[in-house]
């Protein structure tokens, strides 16, 4: 076990410094060495034992009923774990006015609910965002979708507000477990590749935001509603988690000795780079700011567009929610540049901010999709630069605790401006409320637009 475990590192060494190409093997080639070094990674017959043996955290043996699929194969099952958490997540979007008027919820149960899930996320990125580096990518993945799964059970029957902020809250903690978990994985099969690593880690990560609202609202119009939909769901958690449990898994980098385990998965203070003090902080607010506005889009957005525009089909509702995230996800797999693209990213969310509040205001259906258009493609080039100069400058041991306090900023945008926006709305009306958020949205944006030029001219 221990000469293995020798060869699997020197491995790993050897990936880093050539870059995926250890003594002349291909990335895939080499990935498969790995694999095949640690080919008994894998317990006594049965799908559930090898992930209880990780997280117990001891050596694994070989196993019959398991399976070692090739590199593509891996990317499809660690990209569609993420991102089916965040279609899951995202699902209730286009349902938020029904569920106003069915629990008698009102602007500010709406934002609690979506916050609770935001909340939850957040304080389990901060307690469990290392797990991964320990128990191994699978381990947490298999976790993750288990504990998403509980969720969305629990939300898709709830019948009050608790119930909805439960659900929620379990979805929230599925979503934190492999967030890091996903990113670093992806990071770890594609060395030699960080850029597409990290445009993968968006894609599902945006991807799933964005179709999430759409497919909510067109199985809402099923038999079964609420029901139907999440249910859904449920069965697409299931079937990836049959070939995710089942695969051959990497052995995790820092197993802990007996002993020292539970320290090891004890809580760990988020700290920055030092190496990437600005980069993480310009990528971590550029997250805050894109969330915030994301957060509105998806929360009390549905309601107000679906007032000011005339809309009842949910499925149409869903769409406009998701259109600024889908564009964000197309984007940023086909829009190539620099970091030119930051500035010109943040340009745009600042005008289309603004753009979308007074469309929906004059009720101008169009310009409306107009700015969600321009929103989706700001956000996708502006986060996802900022995103892969902030991870890229950190070593590989440093980079699922990056991610996850990247998105820890992240998501606190989702929660404390939009929960501040619920409360402004019954306070001061709606349309004031999303005009004043609108506007300060895009002062940040310009702000932070002004920091990355600065930022730019001062590295070159």
């Amino acid at each position: 076990m221990k000469e293995r475990s020798v060869a699997v590192d020197k491995l790993k060494q050897n990936a880093q410094l050539t870059g995926g190409a250890a003594s002349g093997l291909t990335g895939k080639k080499l990935f498969r060495t790995i694999l095949d070094a640690k080919a008994s990674s894998t317990l006594i017959p049965g799908v559930n034992v090898s992930v209880i043996s990780e997280l117990r955290m001891q050596p694994m043996q070989h196993r019959t009923l398991s399976w070692n699929p090739g590199l593509t194969t891996r990317l499809v099952i660690t990209v569609a774990v993420s991102f089916l958490l965040l279609v899951g997540a995202n699902l209730a979007t286009p349902l938020y006015p029904a569920l106003q008027a069915e629990l008698h919820l009102g602007a500010m149960g709406t934002t609690i609910a979506f916050a609770s899930y935001v909340c939850s996320l957040m304080f389990f990125l901060c307690t469990v965002g290392h797990w991964s580096d320990h128990i191994g990518r699978r381990a947490a993945l298999v976790v993750a979708v288990l504990v998403s799964l509980a969720g969305t059970f629990v939300f898709g029957s709830a019948s009050s507000l608790f119930e909805l902020c439960l659900g929620r809250g379990l979805q929230g903690t599925g979503v934190a477990l492999a967030t890091g978990a996903s990113a670093a994985a992806l990071r770890e099969l594609l060395p030699s590749k960080p850029e597409w690593a990290s445009r993968f880690t968006l894609l599902a990560s945006s991807g799933g935001v964005a179709f999430g609202p759409v497919l909510g609202g067109l199985l809402a119009n099923l038999p079964g509603g609420r029901s139907t939909v999440f249910m859904f769901q449920a069965v697409l958690l299931v079937l990836v988690m049959i070939p995710l449990s089942t695969l051959q898994a990497r052995p995790a980098i820092a197993m802990a000795e007996r002993g020292q385990r539970g320290r090891a998965l004890a809580p760990r203070r988020l700290g920055v780079p030092s190496s990437a003090r600005s980069q993480f902080w310009l990528a971590a607010l550029v997250g805050f700011l894109s969330f915030a506005i994301f957060g509105f889009v998806l929360s009390l957005a549905p309601g107000y567009f679906a007032q000011a525009f005339d809309l009842d089909a949910l499925w149409i509702i869903g769409l406009i929610a998701g259109l600024p995230l889908g564009v964000s996800a197309l984007s940023q797999v086909v829009v190539r540049g620099g970091a030119k693209l930051l500035p010109v990213g943040l340009a745009l969310m600042a005008a289309s901010t603004v753009l979308l509040a007074v469309a929906a205001e004059q009720k101008l259906l169009l310009l409306a999709l107009l700015a969600l258009v321009l929103l989706g493609l700001g956000q996708g080039m502006s986060f996802r630069t900022a995103f892969a100069t902030a991870v890229d400058a950190v070593s590989d041991r440093q980079h699922a605790q990056t991610v996850s306090t990247i998105y820890l900023v992240t998501y606190l945008g989702s929660a404390v401006p939009v929960i501040a926006l619920g409360w402004a709305v019954g306070v001061f009306g709606q349309e004031v409320s999303i005009l004043v958020f609108a506007i300060c949205c895009s002062v940040l944006a310009v702000g932070l637009g002004l920091w990355a030029v600065i930022s730019q001219r001062t590295k070159n």
